[in-house]
């Protein structure tokens, strides 16, 4: 089994990330990652019917011991996401996710916060690994009205007691994330890049070390310290200069005034706000100014939020739809979680375990590009009688038009002739859709 032609001259377009046979080991693992019912390496050789091709432990050394660069091979995917995007600055979403695990031996896991189980009364805690994601935010013509976030860059967050344990540095999740921006930006230093992350990324820790060709756009609490620029510095004054002005009213207090109201199309749904926005300088960052916005929901029973950017001269409006772009990327963790396995890989020495999951969210960014460029041209929307309105293909349909494709190219091969081998072909198509 292989994959359609046309995803496989994606793929070949990152060959030069690593030698030929690994690359070529890769190639047989991606195809059986997509065709795999369990994405273990042992399940993607077998649903790729490569078991007599190599030994199956050439499969396992391209994640634990093969030379190549992760980075690099994110960087790759970054060439092909390019196109998509416009001159401007590049859209980016931040944000970290956990992959729950099992084993006291698997590296890097630990004890870490499950978003998923907690409530906004109880914080609960899973095993498992804590990975941190950098992504691309596209938006593709084939559907307009939404965004897509392709994960390029990837780190594992190793908590303090497991750090200790491993006798290998300890770094917080915000130093993870500038690294990766750093990485990004240094690469592509004649671009302008700005990323979008919640208030776990939003501190000083990342905007303090931001790269210079890098804006953000995060939350704010609601009682954050504003200012003035200093006064200009009279001559013959003694002393230390100043570094802020005049303390400005706090978001809070910005809503108890007078305000306008805006209603915003976000994600398909219309949200009416009272909004206040002013530019002023962050008690930690009084150097540079940010675009403060203050929002109080008049529907959806929401209660008051805060947002900044560093873009001092956005609108209002810019800051809440850059900052709802984000949502884009707890999107990719679902769909990569659901439909490709990212928890499931079971490799436990560093190298597999810091490679072979990520490797899957970026399958999840190469089925994506492969459907804007060629799968929406073949895509058949699927007979749902419970949901006419739906007429946007999700990924789930996406994986299941490339699966449909694959297995087409590979029956066309076999040259079958006679009355029913239309019939047998539209059976197994219509097998694989039901499966996928």
């Amino acid at each position: 089994m292989s994959l359609v032609s046309s995803f496989g001259d994606l793929l070949h377009q990152l060959a030069f990330v690593m030698t030929t046979p690994t690359f070529a080991s890769l190639v047989t693992l991606l195809t059986g990652w997509v065709f795999a019912r369990r994405r273990t390496v042992t399940g993607m050789i077998g649903a790729a019917e490569a078991v007599d091709t190599k030994h199956h432990s050439a499969y396992h050394r391209v994640f634990s011991t093969a030379r190549w660069s992760l980075d690099e091979l994110g960087l790759a995917v970054l060439e092909l996401i390019l196109p998509w995007v416009d001159k401007g600055a590049i859209p980016l979403a931040l944000d970290d996710t956990l992959a729950r695990k099992r084993g006291l031996k698997v590296f890097g896991v630990g004890m870490h916060h499950d978003p998923l189980l907690s409530t906004r009364k109880t914080a609960l805690m899973n095993w498992g690994h804590s990975w941190v994601v950098l992504g691309v935010i596209v938006g593709f013509p084939f559907c307009a009205e939404r965004f897509f976030c392709l994960p390029i860059l990837f780190r594992l967050y190793v908590n303090k007691k497991t750090a200790a344990k491993k006798r290998i540095r300890y770094r917080t999740r915000p130093e993870l994330a500038v690294e990766m921006l750093e990485t990004l930006c240094k690469r592509h230093a004649d671009r302008h890049f700005h990323a979008m992350a919640d208030s776990a990324y939003g501190g000083k820790s990342v905007y303090l070390n931001l790269p210079g060709n890098c804006d953000l756009t995060s939350r704010l609490t609601l009682d954050a310290r504003l200012y003035e620029p200093p006064p200009p510095r009279k001559p013959g004054t003694k002393g230390r200069p100043r570094k802020r002005g005049c303390r400005l009213p706090s978001p809070r207090q910005m809503l108890q005034g007078r305000s306008r109201r805006i209603t915003l199309n976000i994600y398909g749904r219309r949200d009416r706000s009272r909004v206040a926005d002013r530019a002023a300088y962050l008690y930690a960052m009084p150097e540079r100014p940010v675009r403060v916005v203050a929002v109080e929901p008049l529907s959806g029973g929401r209660s008051m939020q805060a947002f900044y950017s560093t873009c001092h001269d956005a609108s209002s409006e810019q800051v809440l739809t850059r900052y709802a772009m984000r949502w884009s990327i707890e999107e990719a963790f679902q769909n990569s979680k659901g439909h490709l396995g990212f928890e499931e890989p079971q490799g436990w020495t560093r190298k597999a375990v810091q490679r072979t999951a990520p490797v899957g969210m970026l399958l999840y960014s190469l089925v994506l590009l492969w459907f804007a460029s060629n799968g929406h041209r073949v895509y058949q929307a699927p007979n749902r009688p419970w949901y006419r309105s739906k007429t946007r293909a999700s990924f789930a349909d996406m994986l299941a038009t490339l699966r449909c494709q694959s297995l087409k190219e590979h029956v066309s091969s076999y040259h079958l002739s006679g009355r029913g081998s239309r019939k047998v072909i539209e059976t197994l198509l219509q097998a694989v859709q039901r499966a996928a």
